[in-house]
């Protein structure tokens, strides 16, 4: 019996490593930085087949936190503003996230995600903030694929001077 047992794990660890794909590492530079090796079309975002970015950002106007209605509006403005430019940035650097899974028993016991988004955007035009229904605004900004192009370069830029 413990002869099978031993047959079947070892059969479940071969098919689950049957999955696994090794990734070619390149060596460049001459500082001997390891980074896996990419496919073109990894490498070139969708972002940059597109002459421009467009985001659209939204808040509703009830939630914001003021007792004057006039200033509600103009924090809702603010907010979806903020969003727009969230949902750019998002398109530009990227998204990070963090998940975490804990199981016993074989059942999920918790399950987060968090994502982070960071970078800086300028240049951005805004092409419309307008009410949408009675209690939202829609605010939505475009960003010009030369002007992501130098934010990528001084993102990029950044992050080496980090790692020195």
């Amino acid at each position: 019996m413990t002869r099978h047992r031993s047959l079947a794990a070892a059969l479940l660890i071969t098919l689950a490593l049957a999955g696994c794909q090794s990734v070619p590492l390149n060596i460049t530079g001459q500082n001997t930085a390891i980074t896996p090796a990419a496919p073109p079309s990894m490498v070139s975002p969708l972002v940059e087949k597109r002459e421009t970015l467009v985001a659209t950002g939204y808040a509703v106007i009830s939630v914001q936190n003021h007792k004057n209605p006039a200033q509600q509006r103009l924090l809702a403005i603010r907010a979806s503003k903020l969003d727009a430019y969230r949902s750019l940035t998002e398109q530009v650097y990227g998204q990070q996230l963090d998940a975490s899974t804990t199981v016993a028993d074989m059942t999920v016991m918790s399950d987060t995600f968090r994502a982070k988004v960071e970078g800086v955007i300028y240049g951005a035009t805004m092409v419309s903030i307008t009410p949408v229904g009675d209690d939202t605004y829609e605010t939505t900004l475009s960003l010009d694929q030369h002007v992501v192009r130098d934010l990528r370069a001084l993102y990029l830029g950044q992050m080496a001077m980090r790692r020195r």
